[in-house]
C-alpha cells in the first residue's frame, strides 16, 4: 500500500508469503494469492523488478556461519533468500528492509556486520539505516523499527543524497477509539485476578479522550498481556480488546482494508505488519532518487 498508493504510484509485480491466513488477507485486498515459501522459489522465476521490499527474522547469523560446509554465514536464514534475489543477473535498483530496532546490536553486533558486508559484496550501497518511531509520523502508536535502504552501486546514490523523512504532527489515539462495543470484553474475573493484580499503573487503558500514542501493537496481543497490551475502557465489563478499526488506525491502514480472518489472526497480522505512513514517506524518497537517475 505504501509503494502503490498515492503519491508513489508503483506496482507490485511479485509477493511471497507462507502463512495461509496472511495469504487470505492479501487475496481479499489485492486480488491474488502471494506465492508461497520464498525458500522454495527460484529467484530466476521472479519477474524483473526495481525495488525489493521485505522483512526478515533476526537470527544469529554468526553462529550459523560457524558451521562447516556453508558457503556464506547467512545461509539458512531468510536474509539469505533476500541476498539470492538481489544477486540475480538483472539486479534490482534498490531495496527497503524493515526489522526490530535491536537488529544492529543483535549477537554483539555481529549480525549487523554480516548484513552490511553481504549487501556491499553483492553490489549495493546502504544509504539509510535508522530507527524511526511511527509516533513521529502521524501514527497513534509508539513503534520503533529500523529501516534499511540501499541502492545498486552503479547508480551512484549515496547516503548524502537520501533525505531522511521529516517528523509529522503527533496524534493521539483518542479520536479513533470506538464506544459501545459489545464484544471483545475482558472478563471481570480476569481483570481482578490478572489485569489489575498490581497497582502499578498497568496495563495501558485508553478512552476517546486519550491524547497519546499507544504502546507497540504486537502479534501476540490476543493473549492479553498486562505489561505490553493496550486495552479500552468500554463494553459490558468495562474493559475490552481493540477493535478492527482501532487496529487499522494504530498501524496507519485505511478503514476499507478487508480483514477476512479470525480475530486472533487479525491481531497477529496487524502486529506483524509495518506502519504504512512511515513506509510511504521512505518510498517517496526512494522513488525521487530513482527518478533522478533516469
Amino acid at each position: 500500500m505504501a509503494f502503490e498508493g498515492k503519491p508513489n504510484g508503483m506496482k507490485c509485480v511479485f509477493s511471497s508469503e507462507w502463512d495461509s491466513h496472511a495469504r487470505e488477507t492479501y487475496k481479499a485486498n489485492f486480488g491474488e494469492y502471494p506465492h508461497g515459501d520464498i525458500t522454495k522459489i527460484d529467484p530466476d522465476d521472479i519477474p524483473s523488478f526495481d525495488i525489493l521490499v521485505g522483512g526478515f527474522p533476526c537470527q544469529p547469523f554468526s553462529s550459523i556461519g560457524q558451521r562447516k560446509g556453508f558457503d556464506h554465514p547467512t545461509q539458512g536464514t531468510l536474509f539469505f533468500e533476500i541476498v539470492k534475489i538481489l544477486s540475480r543477473p538483472d539486479k534490482p535498483k534498490a531495496f527497503l528492509l524493515e526489522n526490530v530496532k535491536g537488529l544492529t546490536h543483535h549477537d554483539g553486533g555481529r549480525t549487523w556486520k554480516i548484513i552490511q558486508e553481504t549487501l556491499d559484496s553483492i553490489g549495493f550501497n546502504i544509504v539509510f539505516n535508522k530507527v524511526l518511531d511511527a509516533a513521529d509520523f502521524g501514527v497513534p502508536q509508539k513503534r520503533e523499527r529500523i529501516y534499511i535502504i540501499g541502492f545498486r552501486k552503479d547508480l551512484g546514490i549515496t547516503d548524502k543524497d537520501f533525505g531522511s523523512p521529516s517528523p509529522r504532527k503527533k496524534i493521539g489515539i483518542g479520536s479513533f477509539v470506538e464506544s459501545g462495543v459489545a464484544d471483545r470484553s475482558i472478563s471481570t474475573h480476569l481483570q481482578q485476578a490478572y489485569i489489575y493484580k498490581k497497582d502499578d499503573g498497568r496495563p495501558e487503558v485508553i478512552t476517546p479522550t486519550s491524547d497519546f500514542a499507544v504502546k507497540t501493537l504486537v502479534s501476540s496481543y490476543h493473549k492479553i498481556q498486562r505489561l505490553t497490551g493496550t486495552f479500552v475502557a468500554d463494553g459490558p465489563t468495562g474493559l475490552r480488546l481493540l477493535t478492527e478499526n482501532e487496529c487499522k488506525a494504530i498501524m496507519g491502514f485505511p478503514k476499507d482494508f478487508k480483514v477476512p480472518v479470525s480475530r486472533t489472526q487479525m491481531y497477529r497480522q496487524f502486529g506483524n505488519s509495518v506502519a504504512v505512513p512511515v513506509v510511504r514517506l521512505l518510498a517517496s524518497e526512494i522513488k525521487r532518487l530513482l527518478d533522478s537517475t533516469k
